[in-house]
């Protein structure tokens, strides 16, 4: 898609942000660090005061935590928020969006709508069947967890691994079905996946793989014939059900609107975040970039982009002067007593050093590019990760067979 040409915008200008995530919080934040003065309303689908998400599968559904809303004060930022209002189309040659109140103007529109969760077909009316994506929905699992139910994880993926992790830690009975042959299929390779099979059962969790399942009713999940580890067992009890199989884009709204969207339903943004439509950007998880670190468009689903993305946002709606938005990806997960952190992107590297034996608690995986690192991922090792991130980020050589020396700094690998 070609760039689109903008010129800087007064900053009486009426910024509206849609979406009170991560990332259309924190553009309306970098806007007022970045010095814009005009208007800006926060439009949220949900009632509550837009919070953070990370906590909601860990502190908030074990209950160690009431809350995880940010610590922002929008009264002071003069943020206008408009909470529990759902958006319902765009018109961008009116510049207004309709949402359930009435149509809302804009002179500059922020998509920040997030991701979606994916349901299992034919569960949305079935008892005990539970996602995990919203504050009120971790609620709800709570009290779950709070009962010590035998709960059925379906989808071994990064939320599925979190929710078995905090099950268990709440006494629950914790079978975890996955379709794949191993644990996070579409996040990582198999050969790095397969010492992750056996933290479920180190933590009590059941895991069965190539499973798919047939149907879900009332206390059970049936599995289809012959799926499982060894096929012998065609339905599994469960009083709760947790689907955890992915997302999508939140966009749908925008379908018919004019903006650009990829096959997979993510706004199309070039690469200072600008939708295909003028006065229109998108940040975050429903928004995919052209990555000229790593060739190839990216859609990362974590909160990191959340956070770096908007950054990029405000500073062109100021003044078009933002650099390219090109970062290093990063997300950590903690699972079964691990620290898992990810850096960079790894699917155009043609070397895989392990760092440390995968049977041990402490391990990493580093990904070259002709012995430039591309991508890091650790395992309780967080210094690692700090030293290969910067790595990734600087494009800096590394000599393989230092780097592949767990008892040798990253950065004392460099050539």
């Amino acid at each position: 898609m070609s760039e689109q040409k903008q010129t800087p915008r007064p900053t009486a200008r009426h910024v509206v942000i849609v979406g009170a995530g991560m990332a259309g919080v924190q553009t309306a934040v970098a806007l007022r660090e970045q010095g814009f003065t005009g208007p800006v309303t926060l439009i949220g689908a949900e009632p509550h005061q837009p919070y953070d998400r990370p906590p909601l599968s860990k502190a908030v559904l074990l209950g160690t935590a009431e809350g995880s809303a940010f610590d922002i004060d929008f009264d002071s930022l003069g943020i206008t928020l408009r909470l529990g209002v759902a958006v319902t189309g765009l018109r961008a040659a009116d510049h207004e969006i309709d949402t359930e109140a009435g149509p809302v103007g804009y002179d500059t529109l922020v998509l920040a709508t997030g991701a979606r969760p994916l349901t299992l077909p034919g569960t949305e009316d079935v008892p005990g069947v539970h996602l995990l994506r919203t504050l009120d929905d971790a609620v709800r699992l709570g009290e779950v967890l709070a009962r010590r139910h035998d709960v059925v994880v379906v989808g071994a993926g990064w939320i599925g691994a979190e929710f078995a992790t905090a099950a268990r830690a709440a006494g629950c009975a914790v079978t975890v079905v996955e379709a794949a042959d191993r644990p996070l299929a579409g996040a990582l390779p198999a050969e790095v996946t397969a010492p992750m099979v056996g933290w479920y059962a180190e933590h009590g969790a059941e895991l069965r793989l190539s499973a798919r399942v047939a149907g879900v009713e009332k206390g059970r999940v049936l599995l289809a014939e012959g799926a499982g580890n060894s096929g012998e067992r065609a339905e599994l009890p469960a009083d709760a059900v947790v689907v955890g199989i992915g997302a999508r884009p939140d966009t749908g709204w925008l379908v018919g609107s004019g903006i650009a969207l990829d096959p997979g339903g993510a706004v199309t943004a070039d690469d200072r975040l600008r939708a295909s439509l003028p006065d229109v950007y998108a940040v975050g998880d429903c928004a995919s970039f052209p990555s000229g670190r790593y060739g190839e468009r990216l859609l990362v689903h974590h909160w990191d982009n959340a956070l770096q993305g908007p950054r990029t946002v405000a500073a062109d709606i100021l003044g078009g002067a933002a650099e390219p938005y090109d970062p290093v990806p990063y997300f950590w997960s903690e699972q079964f007593g691990r620290f898992v952190q990810y850096a960079g992107h790894h699917a155009a590297a043609d070397t895989l050093l392990w760092r440390g034996d995968p049977a041990e608690e402490a391990w990493t995986v580093l990904w070259l590019r002709e012995e430039v690192p591309v991508a890091v991922l650790t395992v309780s090792r967080p210094r690692d990760l700090a030293q290969g991130r910067r790595l990734i980020e600087r494009r800096t050589p590394v000599d393989p067979a230092r780097a592949a020396d767990p008892s040798v700094p990253l950065k004392a690998a460099v050539r």
